[in-house]
């Protein structure tokens, strides 16, 4: 078959028609659904309007999840087994479904070996609003982060055990995989100070690797980078950054077999980004590549960063103190938005009603806070990632999810949008949080999943039931907390947003009041 295709691409039907990923990512989610509720998986394979629905079967999957933790691994099983059979790669004009991707010969890739200049120790402070927080500066930071219900307690336990254990960040005996190294919120900066061996995977681009080199360079850490050709060790800068990288939707068995060839255990990070469905493709290759390595190299653990605009489950405590923030709100706050809710058919500022649910004998709640703006494709993504860890972890696998707070990145904020919402975030209690800011939280809640035994990254901690991995050092930026379903008041926090940009700061106040 002549095809001009080349890599993971969503299915296509025919060689003139385009791939329809609405119907792909409904077909996945109703095999998950499927295995737990039949009513709800017909329900969302006969979906029409998927693109604006999609939000109520994602709330689906976590609810039907927690009748039981066999449900949930279920689930995720399912979901993962019908995405891995659905996704199409393609390779000299040849069609091969991902899950045989792997067995595919591949062509070596070399290694490109480069030591960082530094020789300082390892450090770690948190960038925030243009001071270096350390010590009891940052202990009290994390305090009024807890107090504000900004992160959820096992987070800023977590912060505070790493400022007590400074010795956590030498990580010269780890080897961390990044993909998507050179991302915006990846721990590329933090792990260049902390002596890692970086093993770091991203596009060939001049760009991309001008970024990582430099990093790398100025900090005390190892880079091993890959290459088509084999490069000499004094091998210029600006010719590395033309020769160095490897593509994680063109090159999924090159990759895979290149990280076989380490000797040493590996910690593998999907931290790759792409726009729209590329982002489905990007996770699906990710999961592809690390699933293969776990299963060849025991001690590989999986560590993955989640987005607080999803849907979660959530301990009964969070649900009690949404509760109690919507029976605080002034009698004109409650008449005004209880009027705009009515007028506009709870469009707007609906009440954040949540069912508790038993398992064991603890309940939870589920917190929805997807955006619909953010679309299917993006929620399908990271989907896939919480299913794999949620998986491996029951399987005995090390994993590391956290929850991180939303960021002001630069994939964010060219959504008018969203960044307007941002800006407007205080309104409801809601702290977006700058780059360098997330990029030292996360990059040392993933240390503290490594060092401490205690973590419910190990497996050998036991659980009551599998979704509260994800519930355990969320830093959610208060979204969990909110009084009102988190798309419903989005609209005002975003003409609040773009108050904030164009009206005078002491005008704005006075409304504020």
């Amino acid at each position: 078959m002549s095809t001009s295709l080349d890599g993971l691409q969503f299915p296509i039907a025919a060689p003139q028609q385009k791939p329809s990923t609405s119907k792909v990512g409904r077909n996945i989610i109703a095999a998950a659904l499927g295995v737990v509720d039949p009513v709800h998986a017909t329900a969302a394979q006969q979906e029409k309007n998927w693109r604006k629905q999609y939000p109520l079967y994602f709330k689906h999957l976590v609810e039907d999840g927690l009748r039981s933790p066999g449900a949930a691994l279920n689930i995720a099983k399912q979901g993962l087994e019908t995405a891995h059979a659905s996704f199409e790669f393609y390779r000299n004009g040849q069609k091969h479904l991902l899950k045989d991707v792997l067995s595919l010969a591949a062509q070596d890739l070399n290694t490109f070996q480069l030591q960082g200049t530094s020789e300082t120790a390892p450090e770690w402070y948190v960038p925030y609003h243009g001071k270096k927080l350390q010590g009891q500066e940052l202990l009290n930071q994390i305090q009024s982060w807890q107090e504000r219900g900004i992160v959820e307690p096992s987070h800023a336990h977590a912060l505070r055990a790493c400022i007590a254990h400074p010795e956590w960040f030498d990580l010269s005996d780890r080897s961390t995989v990044l993909f998507g190294a050179a991302s915006e919120a990846g721990p590329l900066t933090w792990l260049s100070k902390w002596k890692a061996n970086i093993i770091a995977i991203d596009l060939p681009n001049t760009r991309v690797w001008s970024k990582i080199l430099d990093t790398v360079s100025q900090g005390n850490a190892t880079l091993y980078a890959p290459s088509v050709e084999s490069l000499p060790a004094n091998t210029s800068m600006d010719v590395l950054t033309e020769k160095l990288g490897a593509n994680l939707l063109t090159q999924i068995p090159e990759i895979a077999q290149w990280l076989l060839q380490f000797e040493q255990d590996l910690d593998l990070a999907a931290i790759a980004y792409l726009d729209g469905e590329k982002h489905v493709r990007v996770s699906m290759a990710m999961d592809a590549i690390m699933q293969y390595v776990s299963e060849q190299k025991a001690n590989t653990s999986l560590m993955y960063m989640c987005t607080p605009t999803d849907v979660y489950a959530v301990p009964e405590e969070v649900v009690q103190a949404s509760q109690r923030k919507y029976q605080q709100l002034s009698k004109l706050e409650s008449r005004l938005t209880k009027g705009i809710s009515l007028i506009s058919r709870q469009h707007f500022f609906q009440k954040h009603d949540q069912e508790l649910f038993r398992s064991g004998d603890k309940a939870y709640g589920v917190c929805d806070c997807l955006v619909v703006e953010q679309g299917p494709n993006y929620a399908l993504a990271k989907r896939i990632q919480q299913w794999r860890a949620t998986l491996a972890r029951a399987h005995g696998q090390h994993v590391s999810i956290n929850i991180a707070p939303s960021t002001t990145t630069y994939s964010v904020t060219k959504n008018p949008l969203l960044k307007a919402a941002f800006n407007g975030a205080s309104l409801f209690d809601v702290e977006a949080f700058a780059p360098e800011t997330t990029n030292a939280i996360m990059a040392a809640l993933w240390i503290y999943d490594l060092r401490n035994p205690e973590s419910v990254a190990n497996p050998d901690v036991k659980l009551n039931h599998p979704l509260e991995l994800m519930m355990s050092g969320a830093n959610h930026g208060g979204l969990w907390r909110v009084a009102y379903l988190a798309r419903t008041a989005l609209p005002f926090a975003a003409l609040y947003g773009f108050a904030t940009d164009k009206l005078p700061k002491g005008l704005l106040g006075k409304l504020k009041k």
